[in-house]
């Protein structure tokens, strides 16, 4: 089933949903490889996926009555296993291949990182057509909450070696940095410290990107607002100017 960077695939998990009886339904997760897949032959795909664990205080133990049901079931599944999937479907978080000199800035949250890591192979690490021409730059922010829990990290400090002008990742990790007022450092937070920048970006027609958690988006569109009232813009038309564009890149659960 081809597929283009930034789509996702459905998962149908075996089994029935205890609360109905029917069948499990779908759940989508975003495409982590690019559309050559991580073994460059056009016939894989990579998903990107925490397991789902719920930890009841009471019992002193994950309850798995609680569980994921289809990240446990992923996680669990062996080499060779079959998995009934649907798709590839979604359009919002595609790649602008016609301008490759489009900046890319994504942001993420965990596994929000899947669609990033299609992108940032596609263009970097494996030799591709559009990566061969693409002269913008890629901007990855990930929050997470310790260095523990990054995903990826060796292969985005690849990269920045490798392509060093057309790179930049930073880093969000709540539980081990504080933002300017002393508090966590979520993933808005280091948003907000690049915020003329990534402003002024927005306006030479960079495209955004947000995947992950739906908590960050009011802080980052408040950091944005407040950019726009220091420049003596209206937000809400500079906002719908951006979307109007196809700039502005939004799946968050």
């Amino acid at each position: 089933m081809p597929y283009w960077e930034g789509q996702s695939y459905g998962v149908i998990p075996p089994g029935t949903n205890p609360k109905n009886g029917k069948p499990n339904s779908v759940r989508l997760y975003s495409i982590a490889s690019s559309r050559y897949g991580d073994d460059m032959t056009g016939t894989t795909t990579t998903l990107c996926v925490r397991r789902a664990t719920y930890w009841c205080p009471e019992l002193k133990a994950d309850d798995p009555a609680k569980k994921g049901v289809c990240s446990n079931y992923l996680c669990d599944s062996k080499p060779g296993d079959e998995v009934n999937l649907t798709g590839p479907s979604g359009k919002v978080m595609l790649i602008p291949e016609q301008d490759p000199t489009a900046d890319l800035i994504m942001v993420a949250t965990g596994t929000g990182i899947a669609p990033y890591r299609s992108f940032i192979r596609r263009l970097f690490v494996e030799k591709t057509p559009y990566g061969e021409v693409y002269k913008g730059l890629a901007w990855l922010f990930l929050g997470v909450a310790n260095k523990d829990a990054l995903l990826y990290d060796d292969e985005w400090q690849s990269v920045l070696k490798s392509h060093p002008d057309n790179f930049r990742v930073d880093y969000a990790l709540s539980r081990e940095q504080t933002n300017k007022d002393g508090g966590k450092m979520y993933i808005q937070d280091k948003v907000a410290e690049y915020s003329d920048e990534i402003f002024t970006r927005m306006d030479n027609g960079a495209h955004m990107y947000f995947c992950g958690l739906k908590g960050m988006m009011p802080g980052i569109t408040e950091m944005l607002e407040g950019v726009s009232k220091e420049k003596g813009i209206v937000w809400e038309d500079k906002l719908k100017e951006w979307k109007s564009k196809g700039q502005w890149h939004v799946e968050v659960y």
